[in-house]
């Protein structure tokens, strides 16, 4: 890849990664227990596609193995919260 190519890749990542920083505030400031398991998933999810832009940007392949076992284990995660956390009645439909 060109030198240009891989600054954009690493200039993306850096993106994602203030942007997950903002969605950090929702964890701690997260009126329910649900706001705080879909912004802990939100920033899983950026953490995923850091891991492969960082694995584009540097050439790197074996960084996107890492990203796809933790995209595996933020599932399980938001499997095992969402289990724990689940009362009947508890959540309003609109």
């Amino acid at each position: 890849m060109t030198e240009f190519l891989n600054t954009v890749l690493l200039g993306a990542a850096a993106l994602v990664v203030v942007l997950a920083l903002i969605v950090l505030y929702r964890v701690f400031a997260g009126p329910t227990t649900h706001d705080r398991v879909v912004a802990i998933n939100v920033i899983g999810t950026s953490i995923v596609i850091v891991l492969a832009l960082i694995s584009a940007g540097l050439d790197r392949p074996e960084y996107l193995d890492i990203a796809i076992v933790y995209a595996l284990l933020n599932f399980v995660l938001s499997l095992v919260v969402g289990r724990f956390t689940y009362q009947s009645g508890e959540v309003d439909w609109r």
